[in-house]
């Protein structure tokens, strides 16, 4: 399990969008509704809970470092 900050992949962004079972599953409809990871693939989807839990985005780090200054500005105009 990794922690930290994610690092985005172009190659597993497309692979993920032109794979056959994804069209497979779009054109045919053999979705499971939303939320039923737990009955598709149970570990799948204990990984994905707890990682989605334990990181963070890329951009998460740049707005909470540009937004405090933003806040001190705006602070110090109103005040």
């Amino acid at each position: 399990m990794k922690f930290g900050f994610r690092k985005p992949s172009i190659k597993k962004r497309i692979a993920a969008r032109t794979s056959v079972k994804r069209i497979i599953r779009h054109n045919l409809g053999f979705k499971a509704p939303r939320g039923m990871g737990w009955l598709t693939n149970p570990k799948k989807a204990a990984y994905n809970r707890v990682y989605s839990r334990t990181t963070r985005g890329c951009t998460v780090g740049l707005l909470l470092l540009s937004g405090i200054p933003m806040m001190v500005i705006l602070f110090l105009l109103i005040f």
